[in-house]
């Protein structure tokens, strides 16, 4: 009789694993459940890139953890630092896909990371560099947390501490939905970020909108809006053909309803284009009743997109406008533009220069 073959499993990747989960991994590998948060303060905030620099663990089990588990998916292949602080990087998957995340510096103390939910993005908004490139795949929780653990880790190292988490880099993360769902409650109960400051942006997948309301989550939600007419965003946007804006601005509404929480619009002023009074005055009365508040930032430049930034007088006067609405608006400045890291600029052209 043939001897029976067991095929063995797949390394696990430690930034995928929950506490119950690592310490069932490290049960099965004879240790005590106490070594599953000596690995997690390793990761989270000692930064470990490598089993061996977990130097309290027994050489027994680094050398156990070596066969049976690997440090993290991301491989930081380039880092940019922008003239205002900004810091971007380009990891690479194992997969061969690229993906960026950002970490933004303000003078008032806050550290604030933008990270990705997908390589790529299906969303194809016209002025997006990350729309252009189209999509490549998703990200998996582990992957999508893993960006904001190794800020978190270096700036404790630092004597900081990461305060605030958007996901508004490459990807709709309301496309990856469950793994963007595990990544920030991982965030809340591994890193010690509070609801109130993580922020979650979507072009305005209306399902998806409604599903996240009922969550019982304080997370904020950030519209990507950007037109106040059906006609103009669905030029820009195209997710606006299959939910227009009035059923966004009711999935918006129950969203408020269930969590007492105002929802931020994105809006990018491109120059001739939705800077005018006029749009503005039709803003006002699209959201006129509703909590929210109105980010407004002159378009960011990108490669596929021929549009230009609003001027910044012409941008208050749009400001101006809302508020006259009763609509409350903020201008806000463009960061990390000289190394491509603004809203809307992230992509993996990188790759392409390689």
């Amino acid at each position: 009789m043939r001897g029976c073959y067991r095929a063995r499993m797949p390394p696990v990747n430690l930034y995928d694993a929950t506490l119950p989960e690592l310490e069932d991994l490290l049960g099965r590998l004879g240790q005590p459940s106490f070594r599953a948060k000596q690995v997690q303060r390793w990761l989270y905030e000692k930064g470990a890139v490598d089993v061996d620099a977990m130097t309290d663990l027994p050489k027994a089990l680094r050398t156990a953890l070596h066969q049976e588990a690997t440090v993290g998916n991301l491989v930081l292949r380039t880092e940019q630092v922008s003239r205002d602080g900004t810091q971007k990087r380009l990891y690479a998957l194992p997969s061969g896909h690229l993906v960026e995340s950002v970490l933004m510096r303000y003078r008032d103390g806050r550290r604030t990371a933008c990270i990705s939910s997908q390589a790529g993005c299906a969303m194809g908004c016209v002025f997006c560099a990350t729309g252009q490139m189209g999509f490549g795949r998703n990200l998996s929780q582990g992957e999508i947390f893993e960006q904001a653990a190794r800020y978190a880790a270096e700036l404790r190292q630092e004597g900081e501490r990461l305060s605030n988490v958007v996901l508004m880099g490459m990807g709709e993360p309301f496309h990856n939905y469950d793994a963007v769902l595990v990544a920030i409650r991982r965030l809340m109960s591994d890193l010690g970020i509070g609801a109130r400051k993580i922020t979650v942006s979507t072009v305005g997948l209306v399902p998806a909108i409604r599903r996240f309301a009922a969550e019982g989550l304080q997370v904020g939600l950030a519209i990507s809006l950007h037109a106040a007419d059906d006609d103009e965003r669905s030029r820009l946007m195209p997710v606006n053909r299959r939910w227009p804006i009035e059923e966004l601005l009711s999935a918006c509404r129950a969203y408020v309803d269930a969590t007492g929480r105002r929802v931020t619009f994105e809006w990018a002023l491109i120059a001739g284009e939705n800077d005018d009074e006029a749009t503005a005055r039709r803003l006002g009365h699209l959201l006129r009743g509703l909590s929210c508040h109105v980010n407004l930032i002159p378009l960011n430049p990108t490669r596929g997109y021929e549009g230009e930034a609003t001027a910044v007088d012409r941008a208050q006067s749009f400001v101006d406008a809302l508020e006259r609405m009763g609509v409350p608006a903020t201008l806000r400045v463009r960061r990390g533009i000289d190394i491509d890291a603004g809203c809307g600029q992230l992509t993996s052209k990188v790759q392409e220069a390689s």
